[in-house]
């Protein structure tokens, strides 16, 4: 690790101690970090005195550490989520520093300032931590983050199946070949031996079409393995019981379960559902001023895999409320209490379908965002019930 000489000067920061004031005299050191693979800077103020530092450190964040442990009195630092990951927080924290990673997207930017280096970034953050102005995110587990990898591999493997799919479907459509058998395409075998037994004529179309029906199969093999895998993950002790619980709900299942779980990660940090709904995105954008309210399309803030996932599952509430059989089983043996929520959320969101398609004739694609963020609301009172 090697360090540039740290620039310390005084005044950038005062205090008073007149009435109303905050006493800042026990120095607490507020710093920042902008962190990259190959390179790290930092700046810290300390309050009440005012002196800030500033640094360029070499190598992987973690050599951030032992700067931090030099500056004086407590430390307070923080860093951007990125692509860096939570090790320099697990590891500050061993060390027994105090270290939060803050949401990149509420960091607040002037539109005036077109100066942007890595020190003045670090330096910005630790201004607008010593002021309380950043969101801080959680720092999932080792093995939540794991679970996570899991899942968004999974969501990698189904945009990668659909384009496989797309390609070998145009293929045929630009030589007149499109499936009109039995059943929904890639759904049923009828289709998979028309597949197969199909020629397109051309010797080098034929290569290029066993390419693209050889690459999907692959494909599929991948997407069974890594759902069998998630499956078997969904019963560890950890995670067991919350996946039986939001398995209760109508239009989600284990891997919608597992998906949640794995991106949300503690639910017990939103102290209410609608929290989770602005979390995920659901909720919609506004710009009131005065008298004038106006409403737009939802802010899709979060993890985008989420939200599908409770997009995906709200379109199951179109149908009247009912226990089908599959649900029956997932239910058997769940708490009640998450049972009887299961069937309020029924209840609510199939009258909530309805009003909102038959009686304001609402476009079905608003009416299933609409219902998701109702949705998301009944997944965190089963998410929060007792094991």
């Amino acid at each position: 690790m090697s360090t540039l000489p740290c620039f310390v000067w005084r005044g950038l920061v005062t205090a008073s101690k007149g009435e109303g004031s905050v006493d800042v005299s026990d120095g607490i050191c507020f710093a920042g970090l902008d962190v990259h693979a190959r390179k790290t800077a930092g700046a810290a103020i300390r309050l009440g005195s005012g002196e800030v530092w500033k640094a360029q450190l070499a190598g992987s964040p973690a050599a951030a550490i032992a700067w931090l442990q030099t500056l004086p009195g407590p430390v307070r630092a923080v860093y951007e989520a990125g692509p860096t990951g939570f090790g320099l927080a697990r590891a500050s924290r061993a060390a027994g520093l105090e270290v939060m990673v803050c949401a990149p997207g509420a960091i607040p930017r002037q539109p005036g300032d077109r100066i942007k280096t890595d020190v003045r970034d670090a330096l910005k953050l630790a201004r607008l931590h010593a002021a309380g102005q950043l969101r801080a995110v959680t720092v999932p587990s080792v093995e939540l983050e794991a679970l996570r990898d899991l899942v968004r591999a999974r969501e990698d493997l189904r945009g990668d199946l659909m384009a496989a799919r797309h390609r070998i479907s145009k293929l045929l459509l630009r030589r007149g070949l499109v499936y009109d058998g039995p059943g929904h395409p890639w759904a049923s075998k009828h289709h998979a031996a028309w597949l197969s037994a199909i020629d397109v004529g051309e010797p080098l179309a034929r290569v290029v079409l066993g390419e693209y029906l050889a690459c999907h199969e692959v494909l599929l093999a991948r997407r069974d393995r890594l759902d069998g895998l998630i499956a078997e993950h969904a019963h560890e002790p950890q995670w067991a019981a919350l996946v039986g619980r939001l398995r209760c709900l109508r239009g989600i299942d284990t891997l919608t379960a597992v998906g949640l779980i794995a991106e949300i990660g503690d639910f017990s940090a939103f102290a209410h559902p609608k929290q989770l709904a602005s979390f995920l995105g659901l909720v919609p954008a506004e710009s009131s001023s005065g008298e004038k309210r106006r409403q737009g399309s939802i802010t899709k803030a979060g993890s985008s895999h989420a939200r599908r996932l409770l997009i995906e599952a709200a379109w199951h509430y179109r149908r009247r409320p009912a226990v089908s059989l599959a649900l029956r089983r997932r239910q058997h043996g769940q708490p009640p209490a998450a049972i009887e929520a299961a069937w309020r959320g029924q209840l609510r969101l199939s009258a909530r379908w309805a009003h909102l398609d038959a009686r304001r004739a609402k476009r079905r694609t608003i009416v299933a965002v609409a219902v998701a963020r109702e949705l998301a609301c009944f997944v965190w009172e089963i998410a929060r019930q007792p094991d």
